[in-house]
């Protein structure tokens, strides 16, 4: 079997979250248990930080590998979605896993999928978790694909957990309060193993802290802990400074430009110190690692330049406070007009998202080639409800193309709204 066979196996097999939303969870843990008995327990032959939160815990994952890995860990980063190839979603030390290993774990195991019947998420969890323990990683960051109690992710026992922030997203599976999203979020945390969360917000922190005190966890919220301050950028890298609880000032260089990463560099700084013990690294190693995210990782999409004059930048914001957020960074920046290339899934809060969007842009609709999309022409009559005007196009790269054609050199394209909508861009 070819890999080209293999991911066609596995996206015609099984039902895909992408492609068809809620529909493809398979509530529970069992069919990754199962998964994981049947290749004996890789999960626990390697140890672990896990990672989740509504924004930034894609981000946030990133720096904290590019960290151990600038001080020489041999380091497995498990992440989802991917953006154009599947082997993106299973590295090591930034290098994706081989395509001829994902193939042979396929016919390896092809029966034992048949037999479980699980999802698709739940079959990449146990490939990674196969692949990170037959490779012995020093340590693997794992990334939840969606809330985390419930989360196939959710089979570990790692060191630290790191919750990065709570807001409305998948609101018909998490729930509808930010509450009630951080319960689902908090079920990553373990007894009596220590749990950063990034940001304090006064509707989640008493969660956290429950959650805590009745799991035997210690907790730390990292922005008591660290105070991180924007400086602005230098040389295409924000300049961040840094006070931690002595008061000892430091400054940092950080490659993942939007303004909204500065609120994750602090739960990376106090992950890292709390298993400080077990994965020691250099203040020189953290500085350099958060330097270069992008390049010791392979991470995109995340407030990326893709060109100049006009400037073009892709983020992968698609939820209310992650576009409210990427919005703060773009209104800093210096342009003319702004021009918005824009595609949503269907499966959204979508007046909530389009409420995020300045109506003095120009707009361009597009659509995913992906069942979830919301189509291109129904996302144009939404938005101009919303007071936002613009043409439909059957896809992003048509779409960013009309942009180019219409912009100035000292304007402004924004492509933004879907994973999936970035990931079909043919330049990234």
């Amino acid at each position: 079997m070819q890999y080209s066979e293999a991911i066609d196996y596995l996206y015609s097999r099984l039902p895909v979250f992408h492609r068809i939303g809620a529909k493809a969870i398979k509530p529970g843990l069992g069919n990754t248990l199962r998964l994981c008995e049947a290749l004996g327990n890789p999960q626990q032959q390697f140890r672990s930080i896990h990672v989740a939160g509504t924004n930034g815990k894609g981000s946030s994952s990133h720096m904290l590998a590019a960290i151990y890995q600038s001080a020489g860990y041999r380091v497995g980063l498990y992440t989802s979605p991917h953006l154009k190839s599947f082997t993106e979603r299973i590295r090591i030390s930034g290098v994706p896993i081989a395509e001829e290993s994902v193939a042979q774990f396929v016919v390896d195991h092809q029966t034992l999928i048949e037999a479980v019947e699980p999802s698709f998420f739940e079959v990449t969890v146990a490939m990674a978790f196969d692949y990170f323990a037959r490779q012995q990683v020093d340590l693997a960051i794992i990334e939840v694909g969606l809330g985390g109690r419930l989360d196939s992710t959710n089979v570990i026992t790692p060191a630290v957990s790191l919750i990065t922030n709570i807001g409305y997203d998948h609101t018909d599976i998490l729930g509808t309060t930010l509450a009630e999203i951080a319960g689902e979020k908090g079920g990553i945390i373990k007894s009596g193993i220590p749990a950063v969360v990034s940001e304090t917000q006064a509707e989640t922190e008493s969660v956290f802290r429950q959650i805590a005190k009745d799991k035997g966890a210690g907790i730390t919220f990292a922005d008591q802990q660290w105070q991180v301050v924007d400086a602005g950028l230098l040389n295409g890298k924000r300049q961040l400074r840094v006070t931690d609880t002595t008061g000892h000032d430091y400054a940092l260089l950080l490659d993942l430009v939007g303004g909204y990463q500065v609120k994750n560099v602090a739960g990376v700084l106090s992950t890292v110190a709390e298993v400080a013990g077990e994965w020691p690294v250099t203040p020189q190693q953290i500085a350099s690692g958060l330097a270069n995210v992008v390049g010791l990782t392979g991470l995109k999409g995340r407030f990326q330049q893709l060109r100049d004059m006009p400037r073009v930048i892709v983020d992968t914001a698609h939820n209310q406070p992650g576009l409210a957020a990427l919005f703060d960074t773009i209104y800093s920046l210096p342009y003319r007009t702004l021009h918005l290339v824009v595609g949503l899934v269907a499966d959204k809060d979508r007046s909530a998202v389009l409420a995020q969007f300045p109506s003095d842009a120009c707009y361009y609709f597009c659509q995913a080639q992906t069942p979830r999309a919301l189509p291109a022409h129904q996302l144009e009559q939404e938005a101009a409800e919303a007071g936002l005007s613009g043409t439909a196009y059957l896809d992003v790269n048509l779409a960013l193309a009309a942009a180019l054609a219409a912009a100035q050199s000292d304007d402004l394209i924004l492509v933004t709204g879907s994973n999936y909508t970035i990931a079909e861009l043919i330049d990234l």
